[in-house]
């Protein structure tokens, strides 16, 4: 039987196909009303809207997972999976959970929401319209999880290490949620490889030639609003591990 996922599969791959067929550029006319959708399972759903600004546009909608080359289908759906939106207007998009499904029962899972705007043809020769896709998180969280995801940023474990004998900076991620990095640097100096996102039970090796043992690390976090706050933490010399980070605004 062919499943939910596999048909929005279809349709995504056959719209974007169909894009190439028309042949100047067109600008994204739609946004979201989130940077991230979070899925509480006691909920079995989220939503975000998609507002349109321009000219009327097919919007298509679908999830993929955050594992390359995954080929399970997530226990989840986007609804309307295609939809047309005036302008000005929005649409609204639903992420349904099916439940009984194999993810973790004690952690954070994380999976991709791709929204992609189809532009209608303006009936003009050679003109190229491009279809425009925006790609955004979407957090599923179990009732079963232990611990709030305010308090992730403080239980980051930070230490120096060598890696092939250079200074890196160990992070581990002992929380139950997903970290995710906007800005990593030496306090008043150098910014540092950004991890992006530390994943529960995570640890990072981060090449850092100008670390000190005794270094103070500021870094920036995107919280659950899609707003980014600030935070330092203090090396602890020689000691294995440093103590908590503190919020800075």
């Amino acid at each position: 039987m062919t499943s939910f996922a596999q048909i929005q599969r279809t349709v995504a791959c056959g719209l974007a196909a169909a894009t190439m067929l028309y042949g100047a550029c067109a600008q994204a006319s739609i946004s979201l009303s989130a940077t991230r959708v979070i899925v509480q399972e006691k909920k079995q759903e989220a939503s975000i809207s998609v507002r349109n600004s321009a000219t009327p546009v097919l919007v298509q909608a679908w999830l993929e997972s955050n594992t390359a080359n995954a080929t399970d289908d997530l226990p989840f759906a986007v609804t309307p999976p295609l939809a047309k939106v005036a302008a000005p207007g929005q649409q609204l998009m639903r992420v349904l959970y099916a439940g009984n499904s194999g993810l973790p029962r004690d952690r954070e899972s994380v999976m991709w929401l791709n929204v992609q705007e189809i532009p209608q043809s303006t009936g003009g020769k050679n003109q190229l319209q491009i279809a425009v896709r925006q790609r955004i998180k979407v957090f599923f969280r179990p009732t079963a999880i232990v611990g709030v995801v305010a308090d992730a940023p403080g239980s980051l474990r930070w230490s120096v290490a060598q890696d092939a004998g250079r200074p890196a900076l160990k992070i581990t991620n002992p929380s139950m949620y997903h970290i995710s990095f906007a800005y990593l640097g030496i306090a008043g100096g150098k910014e540092l490889p950004t991890p992006e996102m530390i994943a529960p039970g995570e640890t990072r090796m981060l090449s850092a030639d100008d670390l000190e043992r005794n270094s103070k690390i500021a870094f920036k976090l995107i919280n659950d609003f899609g707003g980014v706050d600030a935070y330092e933490v203090q090396l602890s010399g020689d000691s294995a591990e440093s103590p908590a980070a503190v919020k800075t605004d």
